[in-house]
């Protein structure tokens, strides 16, 4: 009671006080704004709230995505939307669930929305749920219209599932309103006023299953972009150009997602080329490029990864196509000066092996030419337990994560013959020498495997930070 009367905290300064309220979480903060108006006052100061992550729509818990959660949205924007300087926007998350019709909670999962025959009922739900996300959507973009202090600016929508089962096609789109997702999305950067462009330094927009998300003309106008974040078929090579321009501030960090299984309906036609990979270089000198290739073929692969391009970290992800020992031996030649972080996952039940012969394994080659590779994590192929002993050899202590699943790795006949002992403990001992710091095969392959496109979505924020 003492600190709502005129001693105690109360007879703080406003500064002090606002100091105080640093060392808070935001959920606490919010929890405090509610003690009394002068502490209100204090916890709503811009300085609190320089970072503002928010999560639209699929929740946990079927919480789902509601109308009820609108307001506190727009209480929030209201409040932070005009002076917050990093701004992550998360829609719609796989994870995330819609109230059910009859009240259980298996009845309608987000990983298992309703296709074109299925109950009308259900299927005008999860359009008027949709129609809600792009509400909330552009309730947070009108907020931060005219922000001068915006530096970073995070989309991430994940809406594939629903238009998997044709929910969200072109001929249902029209019957969403705010014009439906494409518009709404597309009016994100485009809705920013000119001084909120000029102070915008990250920007994040993914979704491979729509058209560009951001037109040339509004890239343009942000023009200090230092880490940017698109659907691979999104970086044409008239964006590649206009990222080249030496009006604007030089890039840093280019991250890029390839989903095969949407390049039907985003082909690689028109993305860039060599020749526009050379000159964006010759302007971003410090360039670094983060690639995910999900369900990729190779010979699609072959086309995107081109000799220019500063590939920093590539992650090859399938559940049924194969990467061929020969892109193994492109990566390893072309980016054996900047490659560090390098992903080979595949989700099925047999093991290929890559290698042509035991004595010339492709990863291998990999570790002995990529000099600057840090980490390393494989599953889903054969990996010869001799082949992991000379890979941790080659790299030592520079190999920071050597992540090899315990399903992957197969012992020679001929050579365990010649040794004593467990086959796995002198694995481990050898791997462990070779590393200088002890080490041990991942026996959960779950802890190797997640969820691709979130994976993506972490992953180029820790990218990101790195510049």
């Amino acid at each position: 009671m003492a600190l709502c009367g005129g001693v105690g905290a109360m007879a703080l300064p406003s500064e002090l006080i606002v100091h105080i309220f640093s060392f808070l979480s935001d959920r606490d903060k919010l929890r405090a704004s509610a003690v009394c108006s002068r502490w209100r006052e204090c916890l709503f100061y811009p300085a609190l709230w320089t970072e503002l992550k928010l999560r639209i729509g699929g929740g946990c818990n079927g919480s789902g995505s509601s109308s009820e959660e609108t307001p506190r949205l727009e209480f929030l924007m209201r409040k932070f939307g005009s002076f917050v300087r990093e701004l992550q926007l998360e829609l719609a998350p796989v994870e995330g669930y819609l109230s059910p019709l009859n009240n259980d909670p298996s009845s309608t999962r987000m990983d298992q929305p309703p296709g074109a025959d299925s109950d009308p009922q259900l299927s005008e739900r999860w359009r008027d749920a949709m129609a809600t996300y792009l509400d909330q959507v552009l309730c947070v973009f009108t907020s931060i219209r005219n922000n001068r202090n915006l530096q970073k600016l995070s989309l991430y929508g994940d809406t594939c599932v629903l238009q998997q089962e044709g929910l969200l096609d072109s001929s249902n789109l029209h019957q969403i309103h705010q014009g439906g997702t494409k518009r709404s999305m597309k009016s994100s950067s485009s809705c920013l006023s000119n001084p909120s462009a000029e102070t915008l330094q990250h920007l994040s927009l993914l979704d491979h299953q729509l058209g560009p998300l951001i037109s040339p003309s509004e890239l343009d106008r942000l023009s200090n972009l230092n880490s940017l974040a698109l659907d691979f078929s999104d970086l044409t090579s008239e964006l590649c150009g206009l990222l080249a321009s030496p009006r604007r501030t030089p890039l840093h960090r280019l991250s890029l997602l390839l989903n095969g299984a949407a390049l039907e309906f985003k082909p690689l036609e028109g993305t860039a080329t060599e020749d526009d990979w050379k000159a964006l270089v010759r302007v971003s000198a410090n360039l670094r490029v983060y690639i995910m290739a999900l369900e990729v073929d190779s010979s699609e692969l072959l086309r995107v990864l081109k000799p220019s391009l500063p590939l920093e970290r590539l992650h090859l992800d399938s559940y049924s196509t194969l990467v061929t020992d020969a892109t193994l031996e492109l990566i390893s030649q072309q980016y054996n000066k900047t490659l560090t972080h390098f992903l080979l996952l595949r989700d099925d039940p047999d093991f290929p092996d890559l290698s042509v012969n035991r004595n010339e394994d492709p990863l291998v080659l990999l570790a002995w030419r990529c000099t600057q590779l840090a980490v390393l994590v494989i599953h889903g192929y054969t990996v010869w337990s001799h082949n992991l002993v000379a890979i941790s050899r080659l790299r030592g202590s520079s190999l920071r994560v050597l992540t090899v699943s315990e399903e992957s790795i197969d012992f020679d006949p001929d050579q365990s013959v010649c040794m004593e002992g467990d086959p796995v403990h002198n694995l481990v001992k050898e791997v462990s020498l070779g590393l200088g710091r002890v080490w041990h095969p991942c026996l959960d392959s779950s802890l190797v495997l997640s969820e691709p496109t979130q994976h993506f979505h972490r992953e180029l924020h820790a990218f990101s930070m790195g510049m």
